[in-house]
């Protein structure tokens, strides 16, 4: 039995990570070539001849790998200090570097090979390994000490449910790196809720090579159940505290959450009042209690806390500048070449305003909105007026508007409610240009749970929304619309992620003609079914497509991260929009993509064949839109 927990001074012993492994062969390096690693000391005597000499390895590829990043063989070329006597030592020190390293990988019984090969122009190092059997994890012991609510109604840990989001379950294969990150995600989930202050007590993995198992086992202590405390505010100069405050909806006395922390954090940056913003649990008070009752009773059995740590809410902020002004450029195969310009002023009669004109090749828009300060029921209201012109595929919509909006919630449950007064022009080919006007309502609703915002590969996002014109006021076509559109990340593998994506729409009225465009239908483009344009599938009507009531698309993609942050993608798009059920006949697109998970978000460029228009056409986007 070999119990994994390393010895620096034993190069069989296995390395609890590869880091640790590094270290393990620095110092088998020191410790076997004395001359060779006193690489920065001066050497007493130069060599007489320095070797040039090369390295092949014999190894599975993810092995491979790792031994010419870690291997002394390799981290020694070219060093001119290095002689053919303690080249010799090197390879003979290999074998034993090679089994530490495939250790953490979870191969504990390789069979190892090195020599020097001299018979050629320059000598050349031969190490074959055969890894064998890979060990597997064959227990797993989770034991849990305290997580004793103080309070009698408050629930107990589910324990059942913390095993089972253990990561490295009986059957996998046991790789160092896994074993870490599993023990580093557990005390995670458990500092996440109620005890902040968990910690690993104890860890141990027992690997038995003849049968290939490793034995695990992992003590965690909860450290006292925590409460909120009150709110503590570092950094606010020019703004009133009523910023903060009327968005905290953590009281004192609440169990301790690390996601209603996150929640306050992701809210006062929404704002847009703040360049950083930082919320955390205080823990310096709990602290240095316990420092102080240390010294008040030196020299006496360490006694339980008698209850629950309170920890303050602490928000660190740096104050955004009063007034900013951002341009930018960009491209879109939807709408062409884009620049556009942005004007935000925290303060413009006791309101934040933020104004936005963009210009692109097939859209041009202009607005400005008004925030008004977030009430301390979680309501962000504003109001605001825009412009807007659209020219697509053949249809000209100028679009005039006031509105005002009431939003509410969180990233992970968003609500909105929205009342309009527009006027709508709509041009089609020579045809008289046609005026509506409408004061539509629409609520929508978004439910997020992704792992990632920004870059999601596992998870799901749900949009509904419903609305329309139901009074005959500044109206002249009553109207209700629904539309919901969705979209999944699910991990196939280790490298894969499929996406699927659907929406579906309907409007319902006495005439169309009344209701305006941008409450209708159209489909096609980068979001949408590829392989054709940008909102190319619709109604036709003279030369122009223009938008029906009904809307109904699919997608299936799916991505392959052959080297991440680079990637590779396949999909197939199907749907239409048209005026009845029985128009709305499917039309494909499908084809292959490449994928880059950017700084600023994952960047997709598309090759797609429209099947109906027998057309391939280049979709490129940027970000994760939804």
């Amino acid at each position: 039995m070999i119990s994994a927990r390393p010895d620096p001074c034993t190069a069989m012993a296995p390395a609890r990570s590869r880091i640790l492994a590094q270290i393990v062969l620095a110092v088998n390096a020191l410790c076997l070539v004395p001359v060779a690693a006193a690489q920065d000391q001066p050497a007493p005597e130069a060599p007489s001849r320095a070797i040039d000499y090369d390295v092949r390895i014999d190894a599975p590829r993810q092995l491979r790998d790792l031994l010419e990043s870690n291997l002394d063989l390799m981290r020694w070329r070219g060093n001119p200090r290095l002689d053919m006597e303690q080249l010799l030592r090197l390879v003979r020190t290999t074998p034993e570097q090679v089994k530490t390293l495939v250790a953490t990988e979870g191969y504990y019984t390789p069979k190892v090979s090195a020599d020097l090969d001299t018979s050629g122009a320059k000598p050349r190092a031969l190490v074959d390994v055969e890894p064998g059997e890979p060990v597997v994890v064959g227990d797993v012991d989770i034991e849990l000490r305290g997580f004793v609510p103080f309070d009698k109604g408050s629930a107990p840990i589910d324990a059942a449910a913390l095993r089972n989001r253990w990561t490295l379950p009986v059957g996998a294969r046991f790789r160092t790196a896994d074993w870490e990150a599993a023990k580093r995600g557990l005390v995670r989930q458990v500092a996440q809720a109620r005890f902040p202050r968990a910690q690993l007590l104890d860890s141990s993995a027992t690997v038995d090579p003849d049968t290939h198992r490793a034995l695990l086992k992992v003590v965690i202590d909860s450290g006292p159940d925590a409460r909120f405390g009150g709110l503590k505010i570092e950094g606010l100069q020019r703004y009133p505290a009523s910023v903060i405050t009327n968005l905290n909806t953590i009281r004192p006395g609440d169990e301790y959450n690390e996601a209603a922390l996150q929640a306050l954090q992701g809210r006062l940056q929404d704002t847009g009042y703040f360049a950083s913003v930082e919320v955390s649990a205080d823990m310096s008070s709990v602290i240095a209690s316990q420092v102080q009752d240390l010294k008040e009773n030196e020299g006496a059995t360490p006694q339980p806390p008698s209850g629950p740590a309170t920890l303050p809410v602490l928000v660190r902020v740096t104050e955004n500048k009063r007034k900013n002004v951002a341009l930018g450029v960009g491209f879109s195969t939807n709408t062409g070449a884009r620049t556009q310009a942005e004007y935000d002023d925290l303060n413009v009669f006791g309101k934040r305003m933020k104004s936005n004109v963009l210009y692109e090749q097939k859209h041009q828009a202009a607005k400005a909105e008004f925030y008004l300060p977030t009430t301390t029921g979680g309501y962000n209201n504003s109001f605001g007026a825009g412009y807007d012109r659209l020219d697509a595929n053949g249809q000209i919509t100028r679009t005039t508007s006031i509105h005002a909006k009431r939003a509410w919630g969180s990233p992970l449950l968003e609500k909105t409610l929205t009342l309009e007064a527009l006027t709508e022009q709509v041009t089609i080919d020579d045809l008289p240009t046609t005026r509506v006007k409408s004061v539509p309502l629409t609520f929508s609703i978004t439910r997020r749970k992704l792992d990632s915002l920004v870059q999601p590969s596992r998870g799901y996002i749900v949009n509904a929304q419903i609305g329309g014109a139901f009074l005959p006021v500044l109206t002249d076509e009553k109207f209700v619309r629904l539309y919901t559109r969705g979209l999944v990340y699910k991990p196939v593998g280790e490298s894969g992620t499929l996406i699927v994506r659907g929406e579906f729409g309907a409007v319902g009225s006495r005439d169309k003609n009344g209701v305006p465009s941008t409450f209708l239908f159209r489909a096609g483009g980068d979001q949408s079914v590829r392989g054709y344009g940008y909102q190319q599938l619709g109604v036709p009507v003279g030369s122009a497509i223009t938008g029906g009531r009904y809307l109904l698309t699919g997608s299936a993609e799916y991505d392959y991260w052959f080297k991440p942050p680079w990637g590779a993608a396949v999909f197939y798009d199907v749907g239409n929009a048209g005026d009845n059920f029985h128009d709305l006949k499917p039309k494909v697109g499908y084809g292959v993509g490449a994928r880059w998970r950017s700084p600023v978000g994952p960047i997709n460029v598309d090759v797609a064949y429209g099947k109906a228009v027998h057309k391939v056409r280049l979709h490129f986007s940027l970000g994760f839109t939804f």
